[in-house]
Order: structure tokens, then sequence, then C-alpha cells
């Protein structure tokens, strides 16, 4: 299981996937901070608790890698490893994860290249018996 990058035009299209949609959603976070970063340099020293929910997975995707990115840039905290699991909450779902990681650092880290939002273009959310697989586009 793991992430891939796929080619795009403008900005960064990744292509997630995992036994499981939760597996899938953890592998996108990760996926993301490495476009940004040297992800194998951070230590995960600390934990971010993160409760985010959607009207759909698209949607849940969206508020989980939005809340990441924006402790990355609000609260300089570079993560390197991630755990997600969904629930269904009445007519909503629910996402519940955590991040670990550290105080960013640019010398330790390395800068790659800016994210500046998470996107619904090309979004593309499926699941099988074979697993789980999440698509989407990063703006930089």
């Amino acid at each position: 299981m793991g992430y891939k990058f796929l080619e795009h035009t403008a900005d960064v299209m990744i292509e997630a996937y995992g036994a499981s949609m939760g597996e899938a959603f953890s592998f996108a976070a990760k996926a993301m901070f490495e476009v940004m970063l040297d992800v194998s340099k951070v230590e995960p020293e600390s934990i971010l608790k993160v409760e985010v929910t959607g009207n759909d997975l698209e949607s849940l995707l969206y508020s989980w890698l939005e809340e990441l990115l924006f402790r990355f840039n609000v609260d300089g905290t570079a993560f390197s490893q991630f755990r997600f699991g969904i629930s269904e909450n009445g007519e909503n779902l629910r996402g519940s994860g955590e991040a670990r990681g550290e105080l960013y650092d640019r010398r330790k880290h390395g800068a790659r290249i800016e994210v500046k939002a998470i996107t619904y273009a090309e979004m593309q959310i499926i699941s099988s018996g074979n697993g789980s697989k999440v698509r989407f586009v990063l703006d930089i």
C-alpha cells in the first residue's frame, strides 16, 4: 500500500491506496507532505489529534488534508506518520485521525514545493474488494 505521483499539467496529482479507506487517507496525507518536504527526516515526536466531518468521502478527504496543511502553515509542524479512521455520524461521515511529527526545520527537512491548497479537481475515491484508492490534485 502507498501512493504515487501522476502526471498533471500545472499542479500535483496524487493517487494513494490502502487496504481500507482510512489507510488510503493516511497515505494521501503522507504523499502531500512528501510534496512539501523530506518526510523520511521528520521524527514522530508529537501527536496531533484530528477530527473532521464530511457529507461524503470527497469532502472528508478534503477536510482531513486541509486541516493538516493548515497545521503545517500555522503551527509550523511537519508530519510523517498518519492514522485515519472513518465512521458514520448520522447523515454525515466522521473522520478521526492522528498525525505525528515535529516542528518544521528547513535545514533538516528540506523545502520542496509549496502546496497552496487542496482541490476537488479530478478527485476520485474508489473502494473495491481489493482495497481503496483516492486520487486528488494539490494546487501549487
